[in-house]
């Protein structure tokens, strides 16, 4: 079985592993419906017991699927969905909404697509600047006592915003971009959250792929993919990244390992407060992944990673522009 974590001080252990289910449904390419639900079927059955999603992926189809997915095994997984980024009938993001009514009505579209009684993790999605952080959650602490949502928490928001958040109403989690290439964290939300009792569930621990090595020229990914708009997928940044992704996979063959093993297992042993939420489309790359579970990296080795990525070391921007804009509030 998969090693646990705790889900903040109050919460339930669950898999120090996470599936994460976006890419199912959309933004990396094409996707298999029947292969994504067997994905899943094969995660709860090693172990996996937390599995993500969110309102906007797929324009609520991946709410859908993970719901059939999960129709006969309820009782062996929780559940974590979001709310807050909105988008238009085309896809087009247009906005976030932390409003306390547009919260009590996304939930209730969620549990529908879902097909189930009760959210287990409640995520903002991103921060709504314009709405006090105290009104947001104070209206998903309603949930909570209504029995709607179990625990609550974040995604990509400061320290402060956090802080504030949490006297509100206890977070379980914190969702934020956290690997080799993507260090934000580790200056205030990071010891913040260690403070709190609060979990950091790192999402897109592989660099959304790249430091698994797939990747080895830009024409690699595939053409509808979200990572062709990526800075650090484009152009000159491509190379230099994967210069760097190089140094990983001597490490990896060094071991006989993965270069993807390498990279969760370095996120696992940032914290025992820390849950590694990477995405898979697939059987094979699920296995791949839980694999990083026994792979044990020693002081020298996570040293020798620090110095390869230290903070800032990857070339671009984690996300363009106008998303940038949404994180860290």
């Amino acid at each position: 079985m998969l090693p646990g974590r705790k889900l903040g001080a109050h919460g339930p252990e669950v898999s120090a592993l996470a599936l994460g289910c976006m890419g199912m449904s959309e933004f990396y390419g094409p996707a298999d419906e029947a292969e994504a639900i067997a994905t899943i079927h094969a995660a709860i059955e090693r172990g996996v017991n937390l599995l993500d999603t969110a309102d906007v992926y797929g324009q609520g189809h991946n709410e859908r699927l993970v719901g059939r997915a999960i129709r006969d095994r309820r009782d062996r997984v929780l559940v974590a969905t979001k709310f807050g980024n909105i988008r238009d009938r085309n896809g087009r993001w247009i906005g976030v909404n932390g409003r306390p009514e547009y919260v009590r009505a996304a939930c209730e579209a969620s549990l529908r697509r879902l097909g189930i009684h009760t959210i287990d993790l409640y995520y903002q999605h991103r921060v709504d600047p314009t709405v006090p952080i105290e009104e947001t959650v104070g209206a998903m602490a309603e949930l909570v006592r209504q029995g709607k949502v179990r625990w609550i928490g974040l995604s990509e928001a400061s320290a402060s915003t956090i802080r504030r958040a949490h006297r509100v109403h206890p977070l379980a989690a914190v969702q934020s971009e956290y690997s080799l290439w993507t260090r934000d964290v580790e200056a205030d939300v990071l010891p913040t959250l260690a403070r709190l009792g609060i979990a950091l569930v790192a999402y897109s621990p592989l660099g959304r792929g790249f430091l698994t090595g797939r990747f080895r020229r830009p024409e690699d990914i595939p053409p509808d993919d979200y990572r062709r708009h990526s800075p650090r997928f484009q152009g000159e940044n491509f190379y230099r990244n994967l210069e760097l992704v190089r140094q990983v996979e001597q490490l990896a063959a060094r071991k006989g390992v993965t270069p993807a093993q390498i990279a969760l297992a370095w996120v696992l042993a940032r914290g025992e407060h820390v849950i590694a939420l990477f995405g898979a489309k697939t059987r094979q790359h699920l296995e791949e992944n839980l694999g990083a579970a026994t792979v044990q990296l020693s002081a020298e080795e996570i040293a020798q990673l620090d110095t390869i990525f230290p903070p800032g070391a990857a070339s671009g921007a984690r996300y363009p522009e106008e998303a940038l804009r949404r994180v860290n509030l």
